[in-house]
């Protein structure tokens, strides 16, 4: 267990957001090389390791999404839990690379993944050159210790602009910033009901008769937004609100969106969150969720992110919110789509349940309303496929926090599964 936290301590402390990961590629080639394993790259930023013979190959992946101070990472522990100060944690997938990293000082036939680029679209995956030398692959992505992972949510992403006029006037201005709200994983976190900032922030405008001066939220498109501010002119002062700081800057001539109205009906209007759940799987089976706010060169950037479990659920999503802003003039498309992993128990599922059900009584196998990069990576290469992982809580977050007893179960079960397949 120690040797894990080593290992996660050391990768904290190595820049490795999204479409910033050149370091740590450059570091965990190095590890692999050191134990004795033949590293690949591909153009994506994959690392391909083996080593012997192996029968079952581990597959993690290294980015991560930066919040708060990150990727200056401020490691602590708290109850049993491990922390990062102001910032996200990084245990999504960072965790995963730590056991993957103790697993190949240990073992002498083993295949290794490390897939770049998840959090932004599964990139790695998708453009994943190597081919495997096994014919199982075990993800240690997932985020709950008794899930056995067979299936997981599709997704896709969706942006609407639509272009906008200034005119001039003279009055109140206001400085509003958004503060409180939790954030989070769109897919695992979606079925809190947690506030979206910059639905939040549009009704406050609405409710006060505002006009917008300019207006942004969101930090990725993956993660519930946290953060929204917006220059706005009201001609009477706002009604308190405890989720929205408003400063006055006084009476000055400004400039407003003469689409401020229109804009304000759209983000009111549309229906954020979950909008089908699976009572049989006790999962939600399709979501979506309003990212990113942007205002900019004259025109008004939203994007988002639909989730679906069953492909004809994403598709009629899709479908569903690419009307929703055309029919208020919105010019959209959709890209990166990327359908379910609608997958089913298998051999590799099996043994993985047999061998957690002996450390967590209440295992089970199951899916997830998240992305998974095995789903993709078993419809291109023939293999058997499942996910596992530790607690870890409000991914994607500056709250993020992942149990350290859960860890350590977790790797005896690779370990376990690792010598069962050696």
């Amino acid at each position: 267990m120690q040797n894990i936290l080593e290992n996660f301590k050391n990768l904290s402390q190595i820049p490795h957001c999204s479409f910033e990961t050149e370091k740590l590629k450059e570091f965990l080639s190095s590890y692999a090389k050191e134990k004795g394993f033949k590293v690949s790259i591909d153009k994506t930023g994959n690392i391909h390791c083996i080593k012997g013979k192996p029968k079952l190959c581990l597959q993690s992946h290294y980015d991560m999404v930066c919040m708060g101070n990150a990727p200056k990472i401020e490691l602590y522990e708290e109850k049993g839990f491990l922390k990062a100060k102001n910032s996200s944690l990084g245990a999504d997938n960072g965790m995963g690379i730590a056991i993957m990293m103790k697993m190949m000082s240990k073992f002498n036939h083993l295949e290794c993944l490390f897939t770049n680029d998840e959090e932004v679209g599964l990139i790695g995956a998708k453009n994943l050159e190597h081919k495997l030398k096994s014919k199982m692959l075990l993800n240690l992505d997932h985020e709950d210790e008794k899930d056995i992972i067979i299936g997981c949510a599709g997704g896709v992403d969706i942006k609407a602009c639509l272009d906008f006029k200034l005119s001039k006037d003279f009055g109140k201005l206001y400085e509003l910033e958004a503060t409180g709200f939790k954030g989070g994983h769109s897919g695992i976190d979606i079925v809190k009901n947690s506030k979206n900032s910059i639905k939040e922030m549009a009704k406050f405008i609405k409710e006060n008769e505002g006009l917008i001066v300019s207006f942004e939220g969101g930090e990725r498109i993956n993660s519930i937004p946290k953060h929204a501010k917006a220059l706005v002119h009201f001609k009477n002062e706002p009604k308190k609100n405890k989720h929205i700081k408003c400063k006055f800057l006084g009476e000055k001539e400004f400039r407003f969106c003469k689409q401020s109205s229109l804009l304000l009906s759209v983000l009111n209007a549309f229906s954020q969150g979950v909008r089908s759940y699976n009572t049989d799987l006790n999962i939600v089976q399709s979501s979506i969720n309003l990212s990113l706010l942007r205002m900019k060169e004259k025109q008004i950037e939203i994007e988002l992110f639909a989730r679906a479990n069953f492909l004809e659920d994403l598709k009629e999503l899709e479908f569903q919110t690419l009307e929703f802003f055309k029919a208020f003039d919105f010019k959209v498309q959709s890209y990166n789509f990327y359908p379910p992993w609608e997958g089913k128990s298998n051999a590799l599922s099996e043994e993985v349940f047999t061998i957690l059900k002996k450390i967590i009584p209440q295992a089970k196998i199951s899916a997830i309303h998240a992305g998974l990069e095995c789903g993709i990576i078993e419809k291109n290469q023939k293999l058997l496929c499942c996910s596992i992982g530790p607690n870890i809580y409000n991914p994607h977050s500056t709250d993020e926090r992942c149990e350290l007893a859960s860890v350590e179960k977790i790797s005896k079960v690779v370990f376990e599964v690792l010598q069962k397949y050696q």
